[in-house]
């Protein structure tokens, strides 16, 4: 299984990070451990040598089957499951390794840093383009967005990414954040959702 991950895939998330509103030229792809998937209500215990650590709120799909270099026209066809994951990502270390040039992997592909929610069909859902997603911590909303306001959207991200990877039944993509993001602490309760459902639900230990 991989697990594929969308970077600056929203404009105001973009301002927020790097001062500026932009578009990536392409989209921005990075891949997260198999280790680092964290699902079914297991608690998440941020690593205690990154220095803080950062939600990331996104609408992830879900491959269905093997593909590779799609058309576009065709991505529909290659998932068929969505819902609500948190990129966690270690802020100060991601900073670190970006000012050196050096890759991000240690800040986002540590153990516990792909949380996971419940699948729902996408035929039980809006289209995948219109999907409004939320993360409440301790009861209150802390990041919301739409699918909408993706600047590349979930066919286009299937097509350009199966340029230069062959994807897999089980493979999962993060499709990016919207703005809004900020640290977890010890004792934080998270929930997730698509449109109305509860999707995701967790404890920081």
């Amino acid at each position: 299984m991989k697990i594929f991950a969308i970077g600056k895939n929203y404009i105001e998330h973009n301002k927020e990070m790097d001062g500026a509103l932009y578009k990536p030229e392409s989209p921005v792809v990075f891949l997260k451990a198999d280790s680092s998937l964290l699902k079914d209500r297991k608690p998440f215990f941020p690593p205690d040598d990154l220095g803080r650590i950062d939600y990331e709120t996104e609408v992830v799909v879900r491959i269905c089957r093997l593909g590779k270099s799609i058309p576009q026209q065709f991505a529909r066809r290659y998932y068929d499951a969505a819902t609500v994951g948190i990129d966690f990502t270690a802020r100060e270390l991601q900073r670190k390794l970006k000012d050196k040039g050096l890759p991000w992997d240690l800040s986002k592909g540590f153990d516990g840093a792909a949380a996971l929610g419940e699948w729902v069909e996408l035929d039980r859902l809006p289209d995948i383009q219109a999907l409004h997603f939320r993360l409440d911590i301790n009861g209150q909303t802390v990041q919301q967005g739409c699918t909408a306001d993706m600047l590349f959207q979930v066919d286009e991200l299937i097509s350009y990414i199966s340029r230069y990877f062959t994807l897999k039944t089980g493979d999962i993509l993060y499709t990016g954040t919207p703005a809004g993001v900020g640290p977890v602490h010890v004792d934080d309760h998270l929930e997730g959702f698509l449109e109305d459902r509860k999707v995701l639900e967790f404890n920081v230990k």
